[in-house]
């Protein structure tokens, strides 16, 4: 079953019920650590906070390395 953000949603689908937060997700992570989540709409797969505390969003590329993307950038 799919995933979906809040943020996801109310910037894609506002009608679409969504199945988790990022920011509330991201409030129980301490810097330099994530935890596993996807999002389908966004395409991440884990929230995290980088050592200044700034929430990071994680993406699978092709060859299986992971990319950060800070929040700002996904959710614009």
């Amino acid at each position: 079953m799919a995933d979906f953000s809040k943020q996801y949603c109310e910037l894609h689908d506002p009608e679409m019920p969504h199945d988790f937060d990022i920011l509330q997700m991201a409030n129980q992570v301490q810097p330099d650590h994530y935890i596993p989540i996807i999002c389908e709409g966004f395409g991440f797969v884990a929230i995290g906070k980088n050592e200044n505390g700034e929430i990071i969003l994680a993406y699978r590329k092709p060859n299986d390395e992971i990319e950060w993307k800070t929040y700002n950038e996904v959710i614009k």
